[in-house]
């Protein structure tokens, strides 16, 4: 290397590998295209190598850049934890929280939750990342996490809240058309809705109903709030949050005593961030509200 490495030339860097185009990572950090072209260049002058190739398809990165990729990334996450840090005076509930949480709690759950929290903390600001990928809290991806899988690492505090019951359930139009199922065995008789690829998902359906393969569904996806709004919409049968299908007038529960199972939750966070006042008022609210969710 012949100079020192600047920081933005290895975030344009990033948004390169990641975007495939010096366009797309103009766009993304809303700079100037012959900025990051110049800040590449700068870069690949600093390594004394060629990052990118050019094709077709874009720019395709090099074996070397692949293998910088992760350690961008870190440096990504590490520069994001530290402007969430800065972004409130120390001691006050203030400034940037980023929490994690699947796609069906932060569509249909944790909306009214953060309304009560905002409430009490109006100076927070709240980044929600919905994903059924489980963020890295080790590496402060997240603040905060809420989890269906028990946290194994020694380095994050964890809170277990009440398991969240499943059922099923059919909108009062649909029931009324068709009719409503006696025993499990009738549901081969109706339409189904249920996942698409999602092997996890999959496998949990024919867990409960071993008879009840990818083939009888007659709506097929794997996002969870699109089969809550498909049931919502009167196309069938499906599995949602007791909870979520117990609050909706149009809902109606389908079987009510079949036991389906129910969602182990977890509210997790790094240990280092425990005592940060933003950071643990989210957490204990969350705690609390996912209890009372869990309980009805």
């Amino acid at each position: 290397m012949n100079r020192m490495m600047d920081w933005e030339d290895q975030r344009a860097f990033l948004a390169v590998l990641e975007e495939g185009s010096l366009s797309a990572a103009a766009r993304r950090l809303r700079v100037t295209q012959p900025t990051v072209r110049a800040r590449l260049e700068a870069l690949e002058a600093a390594l004394g190598s060629k990052l990118f190739t050019r094709s077709v398809r874009g720019l395709v990165p090099t074996a070397q850049a692949r293998a910088l990729g992760e350690a961008a990334r870190a440096m990504a996450r590490a520069s994001q934890a530290f402007e969430r840090s800065a972004s409130a005076p120390p001691g006050e509930i203030a400034g940037v929280v980023r929490l994690s949480v699947s796609d069906f709690i932060g569509v249909a759950v944790l909306p009214a939750m953060l309304a009560r929290l905002r409430q009490r903390h109006p100076a927070l600001i709240l980044e929600i990342e919905t994903s059924n990928r489980a963020a890295n809290l080790l590496e402060q991806e997240v603040d905060l996490a809420v989890r269906m899988t028990p946290p194994r690492q020694a380095a994050l505090v964890a809170r277990k809240v009440p398991s969240i019951a499943l059922g099923f359930y059919a909108h009062v139009d649909y029931l009324a058309a068709r009719g409503m199922p006696g025993a499990a065995e009738e549901l081969n008789r109706h339409d189904l809705i249920g996942p698409d690829r999602s092997a996890m998902d999959l496998e949990a359906i024919t867990h409960v109903l071993p008879d009840l393969d990818r083939q009888r569904f007659t709506l097929r996806m794997d996002s969870h709030p699109a089969q809550l709004a498909a049931v919502q919409a009167g196309l069938g049968i499906g599995v949602i949050q007791r909870a979520i299908g117990d609050r909706d007038p149009t809902l109606r529960a389908v079987l009510p005593d079949f036991a389906i199972g129910a969602l182990e939750t977890w509210i997790v966070m790094h240990e280092d961030l425990r005592d940060m006042p933003r950071v643990r008022a989210v957490f204990d609210h969350l705690a609390a509200e996912f209890d009372a969710y869990g309980k009805g």
